[in-house]
């Protein structure tokens, strides 16, 4: 019995390392790095992360292949989705001033294991995706040129036929990055003044496109004679939609950056929303002039811009397209190689990764280890690896995070708030409690009762109506209704996605799978409303919670699943991979687990007390207290 005991105990405490947060507390004005970056900084680092190669080459492509000129309608559907993240990031940039984005806002409201597994995947993402960019950079330049510099290399160096390797070494992807990543290190004032002048070589390419496109616009292009407006249909749009959402991936380096700006608070939702509306209203426009200058079937997808204004006998407009094309790429290359180095540098912080990489410069005050370690090793991906196979990474882990700070959203406004000064370990009060994970947050709300209901509680007035959630224990309903409407929000999005004939079921059973899951979705979203949230004045807090997350949650996992069955392979590889590393090395040098207690506390032995809500608290109290002695706690 006793050795049984022990066990159970040891399960449970090694389940709440797992589960241990890091608290909100800690999240304050005070860092090492340089705060400089202003409003407009955050901004421009923004539309630098959004507007790049895709908006040269995926407009093109999506217009022919999948929407036609219905192609602005896939990007304003797409820029509306998009916004549903992009407020969860506002939240949360403005609530926790830290540098780690995703990572940060995982660990805040989840736990542990769930932010190294999102940091995790975000590194890889910024790996491959700066890489990538890379490629098509130097691809791009060497168009430009009639691809002499491929011509020249795969003559001096060969023609590789290797599994998982480039067809030839890109050794000017290589030497671009590298270049960005000694300029990234010289810190974060020099990145801005970067971004600057590129971004603004971009925006103005930009409108002399939508200027000159708009001379040159042909109505007769959405006719019928041409095919009409949407010619693939309402099913094109939505499929172009799900393309053209990706090319609103980027505004998240505005949240990584959020240590480093002035008034964090402020800047960043307002650089988020600005940032949005205008890599919004660029690929709106852009699509409108490009759709309506040529025809749309026969558009050229490589270079649809440039090939558009030779048509029509503009051919020196290509150029201009050429140097906004390369301008924009550079942005999201050094979006990419200043937030990457930040999310490491959280990691490192925080003991969850290796410690070299949380050393600061002590003269340009960034994190210059992990941008020269990463910024190599994204040199020597697009160097040597071919990145069309892994392109897909991209996606999943982006949506991943997506879905994760969506859940956290949903978390953090359940839980109690946080007092004004930090509790000790040894205080007597229940509230001054260090909770080890998001469940103990929401499970012990509301142990304090005041005339004002606390978050997590049950709202007033619906009391009288809902009573039979009283009988639950504080947070236990909201901790199931957020569990329900996850897993009903995954079954839901199975059936959108695949369908009748994808899943092999007669026509009645998905019918009636898809009206079951969807009223188990809104009922899981009817309890949460029904219970009191934070209510914050002085941060940014997105409008109708919960069902603001829970679309991004819906969204964010119907998308995932249209990834092919060989990324989800790659990805559990990825996070097996992660596993290790976290159990090698981040569980035992976190900075959580060096402020538990060292002596051994009998509260951690009873994790499924049977007693009342006084009970569960007694038995959590810390060491310096008498443990309950409830034998019904020890079952």
């Amino acid at each position: 019995m006793a050795r049984g005991l022990f066990s159970t105990a040891s399960l449970a405490r090694f389940c709440q390392k797992l589960n241990r947060l890091k608290p909100l507390e800690d999240s304050s004005m005070e860092t090492s790095l340089r705060r400089c970056l202003s409003t407009l900084d955050l901004t421009l680092l923004g539309v630098g992360g959004m507007v790049g190669s895709g908006l040269y080459v995926l407009t093109g492509t999506v217009a022919k292949d999948i929407a036609g000129p219905a192609v602005l309608l896939s990007f304003a559907i797409a820029a509306v989705a998009s916004l549903l993240a992009a407020l969860c990031y506002a939240e949360f940039g403005a609530r926790v001033p830290r540098t780690g984005s995703a990572y940060l806002f995982t660990y805040v409201s989840m736990g542990e294991v769930w932010a190294f597994l999102i940091g995790w995947n975000v590194l890889l993402e910024y790996l491959i995706g700066g890489a990538a960019v890379a490629r098509a950079w130097s691809g791009y330049l060497d168009a430009i040129f009639s691809h002499s510099i491929r011509n020249f290399t795969e003559s001096h160096v060969g023609v590789w036929q290797v599994p998982f390797l480039a067809q030839y070494p890109d050794f000017l992807a290589a030497g671009i990055l590298l270049v960005a990543s000694a300029f990234v290190s010289c810190g974060a004032r020099v990145s801005s003044w970067l971004n600057h002048t590129f971004s603004a070589i971009s925006l103005i390419v930009i409108l002399f496109i939508i200027i000159l496109g708009f001379a040159l616009a042909c109505p007769h292009n959405w006719s019928s004679k041409e095919g009409g407006f949407a010619p693939f249909g309402f099913s094109g749009v939505m499929a172009g939609t799900a393309t053209c959402f990706y090319a609103f991936v980027g505004f998240d380096v505005i949240a990584a950056s959020s240590e480093e700006a002035q008034n964090p608070r402020r800047a960043v939702p307002m650089a988020i929303a600005i940032s949005l509306g205008l890599a919004a209203g660029a690929y709106i426009l852009i699509s409108t002039v490009l759709t309506l200058m040529v025809p749309w079937h026969s558009l050229d997808p490589d270079s649809a811009l440039a090939d558009a204004f030779y048509r029509r006998g503009y051919s020196w407009a290509g150029f201009i397209v050429a140097a906004g094309s390369i301008c924009a790429m550079n942005t999201v290359l050094l979006s990419n190689l200043f937030s990457l180095p930040r999310i490491v540098y959280a990691m490192a912080a925080d003991g969850l990764f290796f410690q070299m990489f949380a050393r600061v410069h002590p003269r340009t005050q960034v994190p210059v280890v992990g941008i020269l370690v990463f910024g190599v090793l994204m040199a020597l991906l697009a160097l040597l690896l071919d990145l069309e196979a892994l392109v897909q990474f991209l996606s999943i882990g982006t949506l991943l995070a997506y879905t994760f700070v969506a859940t956290s959203i949903i978390v953090l406004r359940f839980q109690k708030v946080s007092p004004p000064s930090s509790p000790g370990l040894a205080s007597p009060s229940p509230s001054a409690k260090k909770y080890d994970s998001f469940a103990d947050h929401i499970q012990l709300v509301g142990s304090v009762q005041t005339s004002i209901p606390e978050p997590g509680q049950l709202r007033p007035s619906l009391r009288p109506y809902l009573s039979f959630l009283e009988e639950c224990s504080p947070g236990t309903a909201v901790a199931w209704a957020l569990g329900i409407l996850v897993a009903s929000a995954t079954t839901l999005s199975c059936v959108l996605v695949f369908g009748d004939s994808a899943l092999h079921f007669p026509q009645w059973a998905y019918v009636l799978l898809l009206v079951i899951s969807g009223i188990v979705f809104l009922l899981s979203l009817l309890v949460l409303g029904a219970y009191q949230q934070q209510q914050q004045q002085d941060t940014f807090q997105i409008p109708l919670v919960p069902l603001t997350p829970a679309l991004s949650i819906l969204l964010n996992i119907c998308l995932m699943l249209k990834l092919s069955y060989l990324t989800w392979l790659r990805f559990a590889i990825w996070l097996l991979i992660g596993l290790a590393v976290y159990f090698g090395y981040g569980i035992w040098h976190s900075k959580e687990n060096q402020r538990e207690p060292p002596e051994p506390t009998t509260a951690h032995y009873v994790v499924f007390p049977s007693g009342g809500l006084e009970e569960t608290v007694e038995t959590v109290q810390p060491t310096s207290q008498e443990p309950a002695q409830d034998p019904g706690c020890m079952e």
